[in-house]
């Protein structure tokens, strides 16, 4: 028997799941804690964790899963992490964390990413690193360069969250391409570290750790923390990526066209590309995917949409208590197509990066109280949600990403037949529902990188499709609903 493991190290939690390669499938899983993570909030705006209770938590969802499986731990063979991205963590010359870790949600260093993409010059950062610096690892860091300058003496290597975590296993400091360019520390046009980026915000180059493949050995597991987990030593780390990277690939989705899509409290579409194209208004990000090299482009184009099933779920708990998810599904089809004119516009939970970063709110328009139900309020729900994600989808199809394919879990928001017909319907193109998570996917990119399977496509070949959703005969009258909504959606943000 063989088996890997995969590592998930999320903000509110962390999962461990164990892949039996023969199946595979999941042979246990387990997360930690039980409630969400502590995340502390020193000033507003502000958002950071410890890493410590990352590795803590590691431990606790290992022990589950290890006395569920019941398997002897030497068919363990390989280990595979994924994890919260763009994540500042900063490690002095004996290897200890020298401040919590600043998280992908702490918004302390946009003026330095803001002042870094006026000063570089909006077409260069475009051009070369594909993104404004942002809010990002890079522009981080010059927040505590010039906000603790203490404690950027200390620093001997930065690391994202995942790289901490493979350090912690192995004993050694390293990153990857992908990696690198999430923190936005990549120039595309040559595939190797931003002089010019260094040097605007004064960073030597050896505060980055070595490189080390996506998919590749990166290091074993040392004596002392196999012991502390209850491993054997020698296991080789052998995948590391960020979670939305990750969760690309733990749905195959790898090649120019192929699209993964999430639509949890927020909506994540990933679509593959192999063009430098970057969106002139920064509205979407890019990102080298889990497969790029310098021969072979392969680009993750990243849409965020933070209001999508929290307005779902604000409308159950608001106007559809009495109702579960799926009774609210099927009330919500009994509306027709376009919800006789009602609009949602479901952008109330925060400045939108795909709006360039305007934040309009929730709006419900057109609402007539003769001709509208409850019925018609679900529908307008959920089809605004799918309508904001082909707005996104727009943007990416102007930067090379041709959807044919989107894959997705068969979870949250596309347990809902309405909203992904809705959807396949308006990207015309194929929806795919799989049964896998993040953990998973790193557990198959670990088997990947110890080469127990050849190549990503062998990882996927007993992966489960569980459902296909083509485009049906609405198609034409959904979109045109989709161009009245966008044609108000405009006016609102004049």
């Amino acid at each position: 028997m063989k088996y890997t493991l995969g590592f998930d190290i999320g903000s509110s939690s962390v999962k461990v799941s164990l892949l039996d390669i023969e199946k595979g499938t999941s042979a246990a899983s387990a997360f930690y804690p039980k409630t969400e993570m502590a995340i502390s909030v020193p000033q507003a705006e502000w958002a950071e964790q410890a890493p410590e209770d990352w590795w803590e938590n590691i431990k606790n969802a290992l022990k589950e899963v290890l006395d569920t499986a019941n398997i002897e731990v030497s068919d363990i063979k390989a280990i595979g992490i994924t994890y919260q991205m763009h994540g500042l963590v900063a490690l002095d010359k004996d290897g200890n964390v020298v401040r919590p870790s600043i998280i992908w949600c702490d918004s302390r260093a946009v003026d330095y990413g803001r002042e870094a993409f006026k000063t570089l010059g909006e077409e260069w950062s475009l051009n070369h690193l594909l993104n404004s610096p942002g809010n990002f690892t890079a522009a981080k860091l010059k927040w505590v360069k010039e906000n603790e300058p203490e404690v950027y003496q200390k620093i001997d290597k930065i690391m994202l969250p995942g790289d901490y975590i493979a350090y912690r296993l192995t004993g050694k400091k390293t990153t990857t391409l992908s990696g690198l360019s999430e923190g936005i520390f990549v120039d595309f046009q040559s595939d190797s570290i931003s002089k010019e980026l260094l040097q605007y915000f004064g960073f030597d180059e050896g505060l980055l750790p070595e490189q080390v493949g996506t998919f590749a050995p990166q290091g074993e597991l040392t004596s002392t923390v196999a012991s502390e987990l209850g491993l054997p030593a020698g296991i080789p780390v052998a995948y590391r990526a960020g979670d939305q990277p990750n969760n690309a690939f733990s749905l195959n989705v790898l090649e120019p066209g192929e699209v993964a899509a999430t639509a949890g409290t927020s909506g994540v579409v990933y679509g593959v590309s192999d063009r430098l194209a970057p969106d002139p208004k920064s509205r979407v990000n890019t990102f080298a995917h889990v497969n790029h090299t310098a021969d072979q482009r392969r680009l993750g184009i990243l849409l965020c949409i933070n209001g999508t099933g929290i307005l779902n779920a604000w409308l159950r708990q608001n106007t559809a208590k009495e109702l579960d998810y799926p009774q609210i599904n099927e009330v919500a089809m009994q509306a027709p197509v376009g919800a006789e004119g009602l609009r949602f516009f479901p952008f109330g939970n925060g400045a939108e990066r795909v709006l360039e970063d305007v934040n309009p709110g929730a709006v419900l328009k057109g609402l007539n109280f003769n001709i509208h139900k409850q019925a018609h309020l679900l529908r307008a729900g959920q089809e605004g949600i799918a309508f904001s994600f082909r707005y996104g989808m727009d943007i990416m199809g102007d930067m090379g990403v041709d959807t044919k394919v989107i894959r997705a879990g068969k979870a949250n928001m596309f347990l809902s037949p309405l909203f992904r017909q809705t959807l396949a319907n308006l990207a015309n193109a194929t929806i795919e529902l799989y049964d896998t998570d993040g953990s998973l996917g790193a557990a198959r990119g670990a088997a990947v990188g110890a080469g127990i399977w050849k190549s990503p496509k062998e990882a996927f070949d007993n992966l489960t499709r569980l459902e296909v959703i083509k485009p049906d005969a609405d198609r034409d009258k959904v979109n045109e609903h989709y161009e009245d909504w966008k044609q108000q959606l405009n006016k609102l943000l004049k």
